[in-house]
């Protein structure tokens, strides 16, 4: 019986192995599709990797500049979003992520935002969620060090130095901690969408027959509020709503 277990376990990590190796010989094969110029194929690459179940930062980046060569800009900026996800700070993601947000046809106001949340949020996004964590695993050990100097020595200078020193990392590690957390919270909330009809009509409520606010076109970026049946209740950044059906958007 133990025999046949461990023969299933090894059977699985081989499998798992297998089809790791899978995708990163399809991974690069698409890369160089790409670099050939042939997009469509490198495109069908990606999302068949995607559709093995995994994902990457490096993946959804090049996905999306295989879509923006082919001018397919909801698909492109949809995947820039989800890559930017993965690596908040990531300078090439933003940048390209921006060159696809100018062919969007509707520019939508953001509402302006407290100087203190802006610089909070910046910082946050400096690192991915497992970083911050990584960061808060390692302070919070800096810190238990530093009270057992406090809590062990004699000298009253040291322990006053370790006190203050073990406070602070301390505070780091709670900073650390709440920022990973929310960052974790953020990738599985699926709460953003992109719009990648060409053009969506915007209702005034969760019926065909409501009044029509506005027009959306694909690329932009709405959040949902709400769910009834197959509507969705949509905030744009600039603060108005509406609704739409769930066909006509992709979650981030």
């Amino acid at each position: 019986m133990i025999m046949k277990r461990c023969i299933i376990i090894i059977l699985s990590m081989v499998s798992i192995v297998s089809y790791a190796q899978q995708s990163d010989t399809l991974f690069n094969s698409a890369n160089n599709d790409f670099k050939q110029g042939d997009f469509q194929e490198a495109t069908a690459k990606y999302e068949k990797i995607l559709d093995q179940g995994y994902e990457s930062s490096e993946l959804y980046f090049n996905l999306a500049n295989a879509y923006y060569k082919q001018n397919v800009v909801a698909k492109a900026i949809l995947n820039y979003e989800r890559a930017l996800q993965l690596k908040p700070n990531d300078q090439d993601i933003k940048y390209n992520l921006e060159l696809a947000n100018r062919l969007v046809v509707d520019k939508i106001e953001v509402l302006p935002v407290f100087f203190l949340t802006a610089w909070i949020r910046g910082v946050k996004n400096i690192f991915s969620s497992d970083r911050w964590a990584i960061i808060s695993i390692i302070s919070f050990i800096v810190s238990l060090f530093f009270i057992s100097m406090y809590l062990f020595t004699r000298s009253v200078g040291v322990k006053k130095l370790s006190f203050w020193i073990a406070f602070i990392v301390f505070v780091v590690t709670v900073i650390s901690f709440i920022f990973s957390y929310q960052q974790k919270q953020k990738l599985m909330a699926s709460n953003t969408a992109i719009i990648i009809n060409p053009s969506v009509t915007v209702k005034s409520s969760p019926d065909a027959s409501g009044n029509d606010l506005f027009v959306l076109h694909e690329g932009t970026k709405v959040w949902l509020e709400d769910k009834i049946s197959d509507w969705n209740e949509i905030k744009l950044s600039d603060g108005s709503k509406g609704w739409i059906k769930t066909e006509e958007f992709e979650v981030i």
